[in-house]
C-alpha cells in the first residue's frame, strides 16, 4: 500500500514537472520578435524575389533566429500563387519531389491573375488579394515572421468568426471553431479518434469561405506543426522545414477543390466493385469463421461484394504469412475461388512492421535484411519497435531498394497459384505505429510483458473441416543535435508526450540522408505509394483498391482511406459525416468511409441500423469492428438486416450515379460528396451544417442523428426538392423542417431540383449482376423547369479504357435529351423507364426518338405530380423523350 501511494506521488510529481516543461516549450511571446526587412526586391513577369534580413535584435524564441532568408513568389497560373520562404545560406528540408511533384513551366503574367501578391518591406509582411475587388484573403501582418532552425511562425488575419474547413485529419466539426481551435499535425496511432487531437493523417490545407467567395491555402510542409485558430487570426507554428505556401483563388468552393486537385494530384479511379458493400472484423478466428460470414450474408439476402480479413490470418501476426493451422493456404484458395465464382472479392490487411525474426526462415525479414531496406541506427543496427508480432523492424521507404522489395513480397505472397489471390489491399498501422514506450530500450521484454504476439483464443479447426457445404445460421538534413530531434524546443500539442512515443524514433536517418523528424508524416503516404505499385505489378492493367489509415497531401491519387478506429457511439456516428466530407471534398481522398456500427466497444441494434443506412451513402461502405466487441454483421439483428437491405438496395440502384461522380472527380477534382454550402455558397445557414450532405450533386442525405429518435430537424435551402421515396415536390424556404416517424430502417433523402439521376431499375446481390440491370432516368426539374445530369459507363476494372459511354442528359420544355458518346458495349442493357417529377398536369401523350427507341405507355400520379414513362431505349446512341402538353 505504501509503495503504491509513494509511486502515485512520484508519478504525479513527474507529470507535473513534464507538464510545466511542456508549457514552457509553448509559451514564448513570438509576436514581439523583430521580423524581417525585404531588400533587393526583383520583379519579373509573374515572379518576385527578395532578400529578407532580420529587422532587429534576435528574439531567439525557440532557437537562434536565422539572419537571412530568401523569398520567391511565382504566379504559377491564373488561379494559383506560390510563395516560398527559406534560409538564404543553408539548405533546409523540403518535402521531396518524389512525394510532391511541384508544378513546372513558366510563370503567367501577374496582370492576368485572379489573385495578387502584395508586400510591405519593413517589417516584411505580405497579402494575397482578389484582383477584381481588392479583397484581402491572407495578411501576414497579424504577427511577426519567425524563422529558426526548429521553429517557424507566421500569422494571418481572418474575418471575425471565419468559416475555416480542413487542417485534418480530425474528428472536430467540419467548420472549425474559429475562436478556439488548435489543430496539431503529427500522425499517430489514434484508437478512439478523440476530438481535439492529432489523428492518423496530416493535411495542412484549409478552405476559407465567405459570402464573396472561397479560397484555399496549402502549406506544403511535412514537419510537425500546430495551426492555431483564434477569432480574427490563424497562426502557424512549425518545428522544421520551410514556408512553402500555395494560394488558390476559387472563387467558388468547387473551383477551389478543382484547383487543389490539379495541384496535389487528382484521385485515382477505383474498380466498380469497390462501391459494393464490404464486410470485415478483427477477430475472425479461422477460415471457417470467414466462410460462414460469407454464406450467412447470402442466406440473409444482404448483398456482400467483398469479404475482408484482418491480421487474424497471419502466422503469429507476421506480415506476408498465413497461419498453416487457422488459415491454411488450401482453405484460403477455397475461399477466394468461391468468392470469385460468385462474382465477389477478397481483401486482407498487411502492416508495414516486419517481425524481427532472424534465423527463423522468415522470408520477408530475411530478404529485407539482405537488401538493407529496414530503418537503422547510425551504427548500422536495426531499429526495433513492437507491434502485433512482438519486436519488429520497419521498411525505410526512401531506400532505393524499398519499392522493389515491397513489390516482390506482394507478388510472392499474393501469387494466385501459390498464395492468397486478393482483389484489393488494406494497409494499417502506417503512421508508423509502435506499441513500445519510448525509448524502447528492450523491445523483446516489452513485447513479452504486453503479450505480443497475442495468443489464439481457441484451437484451430479440426483437420478436414469443410466449408461452403451448406449455409450456416447465426444468432444475434538537419543541423540540430540528437536531443533536439527527439525533443525540439517548441512542443507541438501532440496527444502523446513525445514525438517518438509509439512511433519510429525521430532521430533516425533514412537511406537518402533525410531524417525521420522531417518525414514522419510521410510514412503512411509512402507505404500507400509502394503498396499501390505492388498491386499494379501483380494485376497489370487493372485499377487498384488500396485502403489506408495514414495519409498526407495527395494520397487520394493512389489510395482510399477509412477513418480509423472509431467507437460504437452516437457521437462517432455523427463525427463520421464530417470526417468523410473533409477527406472527399477538401483533401481529395474521395474513396472514404468509417467503420460502420463502430470499431471499438459494443454497438446496439438501433445504432447499427441507423449506421447501416448512413454508411450506404459513404463512397466506401464497410462494416468492421474489433476482436473484443460483440459480432455486428448486419444479419445479427432483424432491424439491422432490414435497414441494410433497404439501404444497400438504394445504394446499388444509385451506384452508376455515384460512379459517374467519382469518375468526374478523378478528371477534374469536383467532389463526389460535399457539404451543403458547396451547393448553396450564398446561404449562410449552410456554413456550419455537417449532419447533412450531398451525395453527388443532387441527392441530399439527412440522417436521424439522435439516439432512439424517430424524428430529425433538417435544413432545406430556398429551392425545389423532391422526396426520394414518394417523388413528391418539397419546397425549401431556407428554414428547418421537422421530419417525424422516420423508422430505424430508413434515412431521409431528397433530390435537389435541377438534377437528372441515372439509376438501375432494381438492385442485385453483386455489382456484376447489377451491371446487367436496365436503367431508369429520374428527371427532377428546378423552379425554371430545367435539369441536367450525367452517366459514365466503362468496363469497371481497366486502368486504360478504350471504349466508354459518356452521356449528358438535359431537360427543358418537357423534353429529355441524351447526347454524348456511346462506345462501351452494354449488351442488352437499356433504358427501361423515365420518371419526370414536378409535372402538375397530365400529359396528353409521350413521344420518343432514337435508334430502336420505343414508348410503352405512361402513367401520371396526380398526388405526387410524377410521370412514369415505360420505354425501351438502347444505350447505343442519342435519344429523347418528350411529354406532350
Amino acid at each position: 500500500m505504501f509503495k503504491a501511494a509513494a509511486l502515485g506521488v512520484l508519478c504525479l510529481s513527474t507529470f507535473a514537472t513534464a507538464s510545466q516543461q511542456l508549457a514552457e516549450r509553448q509559451s514564448a511571446n513570438v509576436d514581439s520578435c523583430p521580423g524581417y526587412t525585404a531588400k533587393n526586391v526583383k520583379t519579373g513577369k509573374g515572379t518576385l524575389s527578395a532578400d529578407l534580413v532580420l529587422a532587429g535584435a534576435a528574439c531567439n524564441a525557440y532557437g537562434p533566429d536565422i539572419q537571412n532568408l530568401k523569398l520567391a513568389v511565382t504566379y504559377e497560373d491564373e488561379t494559383r500563387i506560390h510563395v516560398k520562404i527559406t534560409d538564404a545560406k543553408n539548405k533546409r528540408y523540403e518535402v521531396p519531389d518524389s512525394i510532391f511533384k511541384r508544378p513546372s513551366g513558366s510563370a503567367v503574367d501577374d496582370k492576368k491573375a485572379d489573385i495578387k501578391f502584395n508586400y510591405k518591406s519593413s517589417p516584411f509582411s505580405f497579402t494575397i488579394t482578389r484582383a477584381k475587388t481588392g479583397e484581402v484573403l491572407f495578411d501576414s501582418s497579424a504577427g511577426a515572421l519567425v524563422f529558426e532552425p526548429q521553429y517557424l511562425h507566421l500569422k494571418t488575419k481572418l474575418p471575425s468568426q471565419a468559416n475555416i474547413y480542413g487542417l485534418g485529419e480530425h474528428t472536430d466539426s467540419f467548420r472549425l471553431n474559429p475562436s478556439d481551435t488548435t489543430r496539431t499535425l503529427w500522425n499517430r496511432d489514434a484508437y478512439g479518434v478523440a476530438q481535439g487531437s492529432n489523428l492518423y493523417g496530416s493535411h495542412p490545407v484549409y478552405f476559407e469561405h465567405r459570402t464573396s467567395g472561397t479560397h484555399g491555402v496549402l502549406l506544403m510542409n511535412s514537419d510537425g506543426m500546430d495551426i492555431v485558430l483564434r477569432d480574427g487570426s490563424l497562426e502557424y507554428n512549425v518545428i522544421g522545414g520551410i514556408f512553402d505556401f500555395y494560394f488558390l483563388s476559387g472563387p467558388s468552393p468547387v473551383q477551389v477543390a478543382q484547383q487543389y486537385a490539379t495541384l496535389v494530384g487528382k484521385p485515382a479511379e477505383v474498380p466498380y466493385w469497390g462501391f459494393g458493400f464490404h464486410q470485415c472484423r478483427y477477430g475472425y478466428h479461422d477460415y471457417v469463421d470467414v466462410a460462414n460470414v460469407i454464406t450467412n450474408y447470402s442466406a440473409a439476402g444482404i448483398p456482400l461484394e467483398t469479404m475482408w480479413t484482418d491480421i487474424d490470418y497471419m502466422y503469429k501476426r507476421w506480415t506476408f504469412t498465413n497461419d498453416p493451422d487457422y488459415f491454411p493456404t488450401e482453405k484460403m484458395h477455397q475461399i477466394t475461388d468461391y468468392l470469385h465464382k460468385h462474382n465477389q472479392q477478397y481483401i486482407v490487411m498487411i502492416d508495414p512492421a516486419v517481425a524481427y525474426q532472424p534465423n527463423q526462415n522468415y522470408g520477408a525479414f530475411d530478404r529485407g535484411v539482405k537488401d538493407g531496406v529496414f530503418m537503422k541506427f547510425p551504427n548500422g543496427t536495426l531499429f526495433q519497435g513492437v507491434v502485433w508480432p512482438g519486436p519488429t523492424v520497419f521498411p525505410d521507404w526512401f531506400h532505393p531498394k524499398a519499392a522493389d522489395y515491397w513489390t516482390g513480397e506482394m507478388k510472392r505472397f499474393f501469387d494466385p497459384k501459390t498464395g492468397i489471390d486478393i482483389d484489393g489491399l488494406w494497409i494499417d498501422m502506417n503512421e508508423a505505429a509502435n506499441f513500445c514506450d519510448f525509448p524502447c530500450a528492450d523491445p523483446a521484454g516489452f513485447a513479452a510483458a504486453a503479450g505480443n504476439p497475442p495468443p489464439r483464443p481457441a484451437p484451430p479447426p479440426a483437420n478436414g473441416t469443410q466449408i461452403f457445404q451448406k449455409r450456416q445460421t447465426s444468432s444475434a538534413n538537419s543541423t540540430s543535435s540528437t536531443e533536439n530531434l527527439l525533443n525540439p524546443p517548441y512542443a507541438i500539442h501532440n496527444a502523446l508526450d513525445q514525438l517518438s512515443q509509439h512511433t519510429i524514433r525521430t532521430d533516425l536517418v533514412h537511406a537518402n540522408g533525410l531524417i525521420e523528424y522531417d518525414t514522419h508524416n510521410l510514412y503512411g503516404f509512402m507505404m500507400s505509394v509502394n503498396s499501390q505499385k505492388g498491386m499494379e505489378a501483380r494485376r497489370p492493367g487493372k485499377r487498384t483498391l488500396v485502403i489506408t489509415r495514414s495519409t498526407f497531401v495527395g494520397a487520394g491519387a493512389k489510395v482510399g482511406k477509412w477513418l480509423g478506429d472509431n467507437l460504437s457511439t452516437w457521437d462517432h456516428y455523427r463525427w463520421s459525416i464530417s470526417g468523410q466530407l473533409g477527406m472527399a471534398s477538401i483533401y481529395q481522398i474521395p474513396m472514404v468511409g468509417s467503420d460502420i456500427c463502430g470499431f471499438g466497444g459494443n454497438t446496439t441494434e438501433t445504432l447499427c441500423a441507423r449506421w447501416a443506412t448512413l454508411g450506404a451513402f459513404s463512397p466506401f461502405m464497410r462494416n468492421h469492428n474489433g476482436d473484443t466487441s460483440i459480432s455486428q454483421e448486419f444479419y445479427r439483428w432483424p432491424t439491422v438486416a432490414e435497414a441494410a437491405k433497404k439501404a444497400i438496395a438504394i445504394r446499388y440502384q444509385l451506384l452508376d450515379y455515384i460512379y459517374t461522380h467519382f469518375h468526374r472527380q478523378s478528371k477534374d477534382g469536383t467532389p463526389l460528396i460535399g457539404p451543403m454550402w458547396f451547393q448553396y455558397p450564398a446561404d449562410q445557414n449552410t456554413y456550419p451544417i455537417d449532419l447533412q450532405f450531398f451525395y453527388g450533386d443532387y441527392l441530399l442525405v439527412s440522417p436521424v442523428t439522435q439516439e432512439n429518435s424517430t424524428s430529425v430537424d433538417i435544413y432545406l435551402p430556398k429551392d425545389t426538392f423532391y422526396d426520394y421515396f414518394t417523388l413528391a415536390p418539397v419546397q425549401g424556404s431556407g428554414a428547418k423542417v421537422s421530419l417525424t416517424n422516420v423508422n430505424f430502417t430508413d434515412i431521409p433523402l431528397h433530390i435537389r431540383g435541377g438534377g437528372i439521376l441515372p439509376m438501375r431499375v432494381e438492385s442485385a446481390m453483386t455489382t456484376a449482376a447489377l451491371r446487367q440491370k436496365d436503367f431508369q432516368i429520374v428527371v427532377a426539374p428546378n423552379a425554371s423547369g430545367t435539369a441536367t445530369g450525367y452517366l459514365y459507363i466503362d468496363d469497371g476494372v481497366s486502368l486504360s479504357q478504350t471504349k466508354t459511354t459518356d452521356v449528358t442528359f438535359q431537360y427543358a420544355k418537357g423534353t429529355l435529351k441524351a447526347s454524348g458518346t456511346f462506345s462501351y458495349n452494354v449488351g442488352s442493357v437499356k433504358v427501361a423507364k423515365v420518371v419526370f417529377l414536378g409535372i402538375k398536369s397530365q400529359p396528353k401523350g409521350v413521344s420518343v426518338s432514337g435508334s430502336g427507341a420505343k414508348s410503352k405507355g405512361f402513367k401520371w400520379d396526380a398526388a405526387t405530380s410524377a410521370v412514369t414513362v415505360d420505354v425501351e431505349i438502347p444505350l447505343k446512341g442519342t435519344f429523347s423523350v418528350t411529354l406532350k402538353s
